[in-house]
């Protein structure tokens, strides 16, 4: 073996381990080694994009989709920063994995804001049966879809975009408009319902798996068995007034900050490994192994150290977080809103990390590392398109009117 080559190896094994987590728990041990696998083609599919259909069958043969359904019901029982931290490792490879499997359970749980326990209840059980994957087409700013009542059922025409996960779904989470009083109604329906269509139209730069485009309605009916709660009316930047009722916006956002720290841990051990194994020296550096050039060193060092502030961050906010979840109909106003700074911040910090880590990386790699047999692209393009959807700047607003002493956020669709 020449002595390059001993050096790789070397340099390979005396490595630290990145961002693994604790495999105490059994289904955090079952998705490191599902992330492994989901590794190994994640550059191909991401040029693809298209449907993740073999992912999600082993997601359903892991046992990964009832984590958070109460035991009582036939699930696990497990805490939202369990499903999340395992969204977070897929994010390491695939960014669309981990937002479609957050997604899922954001669809699955977010029925219980509906107040139907009955229905809700029935469908945690059929969706335990079932080994239900869902999805959704509930946008909360997009007034495109409405239905007419027509005796016991409903009868909707429109269409949805960012439909997320709708086109590997069993199940859908759906909202329409009432065409004649304009209210909101929620339902769950199979995905295949005669009249839908799943376009599977989506185009983005990133996130190319996780089916956000449109989804499109042609006389599908839905009867009012299916409907869950009451009709709401159409307020897309207010709340309910109970505080338990308003933790959608936290769910989705806590979805969102898990991709973005696991965007930028996967960005980081990619290129970790590509300097290892393949970066040459710049040829005024005067070193002889790119590894010891001190501003490869020094750049690389300030990458982890931010990647590491916004895990701690996002650590933090997925405490918050099973803790307003767990109060349920007793949590206050107060730790409601306290859960919401802690989960706002996280959010910025990791927006910014995963935009940084993921450009940054390619002035360590170097030029030979930027052509797309390496991939490396793809954790920037799934951090930019993904950050737009809430733009940073209203988080930080919030946080910056609650350290002022102006209170928390006011509860609403994205805070």
């Amino acid at each position: 073996m020449s002595a390059n080559l001993a050096y790789l190896d070397t340099a390979a094994s005396q490595a630290p381990p990145l961002f693994e987590p604790n495999t105490n728990n059994r289904f955090i041990a079952r998705a490191v080694l599902l992330r492994d696998r989901f590794e190994k083609d994640a550059i191909a599919r991401d040029r693809a994009g298209g449907k993740p259909t073999a992912q999600i069958q082993a997601l359903k043969e892991q046992g990964l989709l009832t984590l958070l359904l109460p035991k009582a019901f036939g699930g696990e029982g497990e805490s939202w920063s369990t499903a999340l931290r395992i969204g977070r490792l897929f994010a390491q490879v695939d960014g669309s994995l981990g937002h479609l499997y957050g997604y899922h359970h954001f669809s699955l749980l977010g029925m219980t804001l509906r107040d139907d326990p009955a229905k809700t209840e029935e469908l945690w059980r059929r969706s335990v049966a079932g080994n239900w994957f869902w999805g959704n087409t509930t946008n909360s700013f997009s007034q495109s879809l409405f239905g007419k009542r027509d005796g016991e059922w409903f009868v909707l025409d429109g269409f949805r975009p960012f439909t997320s996960g709708s086109h590997v779904a069993d199940r859908l989470a759906i909202a329409w408009e009432d065409a004649d009083s304009g209210e909101r109604r929620f339902a769950a329906i199979e995905a295949n319902r005669e009249g839908l269509v799943i376009e599977n139209d989506w185009d983005g730069i990133g996130q190319r798996q996780t089916g956000s485009g449109r989804v499109s309605y042609h006389g599908v009916r839905v009867h009012q068995s299916e409907v869950l709660g009451a009709p709401v009316p159409l307020n897309p930047t207010g709340a309910p007034d109970q505080p338990y009722r308003t933790l959608t916006a936290l769910l989705q956002q806590s979805v969102l900050l898990n991709v973005f720290v696991g965007t930028a841990q996967g960005a980081l051990r990619a290129a970790r490994g590509y300097t290892v194994q393949h970066s040459r020296p710049w040829v005024h550096s005067g070193v002889e192994r790119h590894t010891d050039d001190p501003w490869v060193q020094r750049q690389y060092g300030e990458l982890f150290v931010q990647t590491r502030a916004a895990t701690a961050l996002a650590d933090r906010a997925l405490q918050a977080l099973d803790h307003v979840t767990a109060r349920g109909t007793a949590l206050t106003a107060e730790e409601r809103g306290e859960a919401a700074v802690a989960i706002a911040a996280a959010n910025v910090l990791a927006g910014e990390v995963a935009l940084k880590v993921s450009s940054e990386i390619f002035e360590v790699t170097g030029a030979r590392s930027a052509v797309r047999q390496r991939g490396l692209d793809r954790f920037w393009r799934n951090a930019r398109i993904h950050t737009l959807h809430n733009p940073a700047e209203y988080k930080s607003r919030n946080v910056g009117r609650w350290f002022l002493g102006e209170g928390h956020p006011e509860p609403g669709t994205f805070q």
